[in-house]
């Protein structure tokens, strides 16, 4: 794992001028990300990131694929269950290798460069940026079409309603690290309000005796035949709903004591969100039939409509606050995925370089904001999410399966959280079913996922594997990395990195230990 942090290294400091002269900057000022995500903002960055809009515009997929109520509170609470798996095996990852990048970090650490590159490229040339401009532009959708009663919102006002919620959150995830964990705090517990409002107006109506499709009798009566192909499908929907529960993976080396409160955040997060989740659900059909929640392309907005009366103008705010939220979370996270590639050498050195002063990655915030605005010019962004939405699972497990030979590999590795293999075996199981029923039944689709991802493997070649460049291509990224140095007034956190490698030489001491004499030598050449 050292040879790609190498490259990355020497990337940053290489044969320019002005790259040699900001690694001296960045040694002086010891400059170097801030520890400031606490346990509250980190339960906020993953219940703002798995919360999104879906809740409140959409958890029919669930219910129709279901094909009847019970089934699909069923689906809800399983699908629950195994994401949680799914992140407790992401804690004992997250607090083995404590590195910011998440899944990708893990991949490439666990089984090599090409495949951590892979998860990398696939996240930033598709995944974040269509996820972040579906994201925007759901929420200037709720919140124009109150100007639009008849008809729908213009196209191009969505669309430049997006850009702007875009720059406005881009500019405060610059300004400080504290402002967009204060933003993401604020409006996970917005939407959480929003959220417990809807279960208690539930609440109520079973207290009224509006109950009928919670009877067992009635709950498990199916509104279309059961069919094994649909369940699975529903389960699949059901996964994806529980999206962005690994994304503070993504900031580990920004929590304050990643090796209780990763792992804490984890525990409270998962099995609030699951909450949340089923009785929301539970709460939409004392009010809606089957039919009528399968008809609506706005659930909380019809639930308020039949119940708030006056006050229903609560739902569109709560999803539009909800959509604002997510947007500054996958900005957050995603930032920090691409900045934790760079340092790795599998993207411009430039993204590993944070602010001398704010000590925010601004490069790689900008380059993710860019990325999403060009998603924004683009009428296919919803089919680019269909082709890589089974990559991604994929990947999920991929790395879990990585924990497992992670374990034969390295059995003596120190590890703060040590689970069983049966919760990853478990979860791989699960995920081997949904996979190979989805190639099962949309093979072009997956196909063309693979073919998207499998572009990345010429670009590793030539882009980390070739090192022996000729001079005049080193020379110009070189003015380029200057430039960008010069414009974001940005150095190479290289403090950052000198601690990072102290941790992983006490790591390897707890493993495997030296004599006293040994042990000096050896940190004061290393570090």
């Amino acid at each position: 794992t050292d040879g790609p942090r190498q490259r990355g290294s020497a990337a940053a400091s290489s044969s320019g001028d002005g790259a040699a002269g900001a690694g001296t900057a960045a040694g002086e000022s010891s400059v170097a990300l801030k520890k400031e995500i606490g346990l509250v903002s980190a339960c906020g960055i993953i219940v703002g990131n798995i919360i999104g809009s879906g809740i409140f515009v959409s958890p029919k997929g669930v219910l129709e694929n279901a094909s009847s109520v019970g089934l699909a509170l069923i689906v809800w609470i399983v699908t629950g269950v195994i994401t949680a798996i799914g992140a407790l095996c992401y804690a004992e990852l997250g607090v083995t290798i404590p590195k910011s990048g998440g899944d990708y970090s893990y991949v490439k650490d666990i089984f090599g460069g090409l495949a951590g590159f892979l998860r990398l490229w696939i996240a930033v040339l598709v995944i974040y940026p269509t996820n972040q401009a579906v994201i925007a532009l759901t929420f200037s959708n709720y919140v124009l079409q109150p100007l639009f009663p008849t008809c729908f919102p213009p196209e191009n006002g969505l669309r430049i309603l997006a850009a702007i919620c875009l720059l406005l959150l881009t500019w405060v995830n610059c300004a400080s690290v504290r402002w967009a964990t204060r933003v993401q705090d604020i409006f996970t517990a917005g939407k959480l309000l929003a959220l417990i409002l809807i279960i208690i107006m539930g609440i109520v109506q079973i207290c009224k005796g509006e109950y009928y499709w919670l009877e067992p009798a009635n709950a498990f009566e199916p509104f279309q035949d059961y069919d094994v192909g649909l369940i699975a499908l529903a389960f699949l929907q059901g996964s994806f709903a529980y999206g962005g529960w690994n994304f503070l993976n993504y900031v580990t080396e920004e929590l304050v004591d990643p090796y209780v409160n990763l792992p804490r955040a984890i525990f409270i997060s998962i099995p609030l969100v699951t909450f949340v989740y089923v009785f929301a659900n539970i709460a939409y059909v004392t009010a809606m039939s089957p039919q009528e929640l399968l008809a609506s392309n706005a659930v909380a907005v019809t639930f308020g409509e039949k119940l708030l009366g006056v006050m229903s103008w609560i739902m569109p705010i709560s999803v539009a606050l909800s959509t604002f939220g997510g947007v500054n979370g996958s900005l957050f996270t995603s930032s920090r995925l691409f900045f934790a590639g760079a340092r790795e050498g599998h993207l411009p050195s430039l993204l590993a370089m944070i602010h001398v002063k704010r000590c925010t990655p601004i490069p790689a915030l900008l380059f993710t904001c860019i990325s999403t605005l060009l998603m924004l010019c683009t009428s296919d962004m919803y089919t680019l999410i269909n082709y890589v939405g089974f990559i991604n699972y994929l990947f999920y497990g991929v790395t879990v399966a990585g924990q497992i030979v992670l374990r034969i590999k390295q059995p003596d590795m120190h590890r703060p959280i040590k689970i069983s293999l049966v919760w990853p075996v478990i979860y791989l199981l699960f995920w081997a079913f949904l996979l190979i029923f989805s190639l099962y039944s949309e093979p072009v689709v997956c196909g063309i996922g693979l073919a998207i991802m499998l572009t990345g493997v010429p670009v590793y070649f030539l882009g980390v594997y070739w090192e022996n460049k000729p001079q005049c291509f080193d020379t110009f990224v070189d003015k380029l990395t200057y430039l960008g140095q010069k414009f974001c007034v940005v150095v190479y956190p290289a403090e950052n990195q000198k601690n990072e490698e102290c941790e992983e030489i006490e790591l390897k001491e707890q493993s495997a230990p030296l004599s006293e004499e040994n042990r000096d030598t050896q940190k004061s050449a290393d570090c």
